[in-house]
């Protein structure tokens, strides 16, 4: 997995990954946005719902923290080892919202993560064990999760909507 030498690498990663993936429904028309392709796993809308519930779970699971509460990871009833429910959640949850208003959202929710990451102070950001929902059995530091639910995911998701596209005839 990549690392980060500072919070001005990670974010610069966000955002430019974010923009390559984000770009990609520039051209997809909301009626559209809910069209199964079969040998693609999620319809545009279900893949930027997607996005939105790992990001949205992670800034909450640091304002929870922060303001005391239990937090639970990934999510209440949800486990590690049987996560399909929880994906549908998030797609339940944005179902209603048009393309745009998706896409607004998450361009709002990733723009907390940056300000989010620039915000904390580089020991909770790149040490372990400095917050309770990110201290795992794998010892990982709050920056790793906060790329393997941005980074990561808005480059395989690009290729994802990418190949939804070519199979849906859009250029």
């Amino acid at each position: 997995m990549k690392s980060y030498e500072s919070k001005a690498a990670l974010n610069e990663a966000i955002k430019t990954s974010y923009k390559k993936y984000i770009d990609e429904f520039t051209n997809i028309p909301n009626s559209l946005s809910n069209k199964r392709i079969q040998d693609v796993d999620r319809t545009p809308s279900e893949n930027i719902s997607y996005q939105l519930g790992w990001i949205t779970a992670l800034l909450n699971w640091e304002k929870n923290e922060i303001a005391g509460q239990d937090v639970f990871v990934p999510a209440k009833g949800y486990k590690w080892n049987n996560l399909g429910g929880l994906y549908q959640s998030f797609y339940d949850t944005y179902a209603d919202l048009s393309l745009e208003e998706q896409i607004n959202l998450l361009n709002r929710r990733v723009n907390e993560l940056c300000e989010l990451v620039s915000s904390l102070p580089d020991d909770i950001l790149f040490e372990p064990n400095k917050r309770k929902w990110a201290t795992t059995p794998a010892q990982w530091p709050v920056w790793k999760w906060i790329h393997i639910n941005s980074v990561a995911p808005f480059k395989t998701f690009r290729t994802k909507i990418r190949k939804w596209k070519k199979l849906a005839l859009i250029k």
